[in-house]
């Protein structure tokens, strides 16, 4: 038995080949405010052109090793097509102690993780909480699927509508859900809100039982949904206990201009 160990990332890149939108960087970390289409670290068909290669390329061997020679920095994630605020280890310290802020999942401490999400209909409720297991999907790798306990794990997302749009013979044709994450598993907040019959706007996984309503939809809205190219989803609070200082750090970022086009679109209905 041989054990293969990754090479370390490596790239040619300079910080200008992915600007990274920084929101905020001192020695310990730094917190970027992720485009859509990025993907966070190298893997299979992808080594080069990620979060990773670009934080190389803007931080030098200031980054943390601590999470792998793959995944420098990382202490989590989100997906490729989820836009939004993350944050990235610069030195090991740092890292253990934001690792273990994110294991917690803000259980015990104050680590937040807010998501704005452009969902189809509306709930008949202001705010909730859905407390459903997630594990594979049975037949498909690639989804999640809520689970029995025996074959998902534990998952909790907290939700709130901040506002709805349009109105139909069955409600609102959409809405801007906050939700908040008390879990985090994978694609998550895409599961919990499927499951709960209010699939993200977009999202070519979860909701392609709602293709439907696009034919039924103003041109221009049809036209920005279609061309979205990814489920309207943006991490848009990230609040945790700094490693070094110990004071709490609040970030926020709206919702990006694919996604602010589209509500102020469904705002007009």
């Amino acid at each position: 038995f041989e054990l293969v160990v990754p090479p370390a990332v490596e790239t040619t890149l300079t910080p200008e080949d992915i600007p990274l939108d920084v929101v905020h960087e001192d020695d310990a970390l730094i917190i970027i405010d992720k485009p859509a289409g990025l993907v966070v670290h190298p893997g299979a068909g992808q080594p080069d052109g990620t979060l990773v290669n670009a934080l190389i390329a803007h931080c030098g061997d200031s980054l943390s090793g601590i999470g792998g020679v793959a995944r420098p920095g990382i202490v989590h994630r989100l997906d490729k097509d989820t836009s939004g605020l993350m944050v990235v280890a610069k030195t090991d310290k740092a890292h253990r102690k934001l690792a273990k802020q994110f294991a917690d999942h803000g259980r015990t401490g104050q680590l937040e993780r807010g998501y704005l999400a452009l969902v189809w209909g509306a709930p008949s409720r202001p705010r909730g909480v859905i407390d459903a297991p997630i594990g594979r999907h049975p037949t498909s790798r690639t989804k999640m699927a809520v689970r029995p306990l025996d074959k998902g794990r534990h998952a909790t997302t907290h939700w709130r509508v901040v506002e709805t749009y349009g109105a139909g013979k069955d409600g609102p044709l959409a809405s801007l859900i906050e939700c908040t994450l008390e879990t985090g598993r994978t694609h998550q907040v895409r599961v919990h809100m499927a499951h709960f019959g209010h699939p993200l706007i977009g999202d070519p996984l979860y909701a392609r039982g709602f293709k439907s309503k696009l034919r039924n939809l103003p041109e221009a809205l049809h036209n920005q949904i279609g061309a979205l190219g990814r489920q309207a989803l943006h991490a848009g609070r990230l609040a945790f206990v700094h490693p070094e200082s110990d004071k709490l750090l609040e970030f926020n970022s709206p919702l990006p201009d694919d996604l602010a086009r589209i509500a102020d679109t469904l705002k007009q209905l």
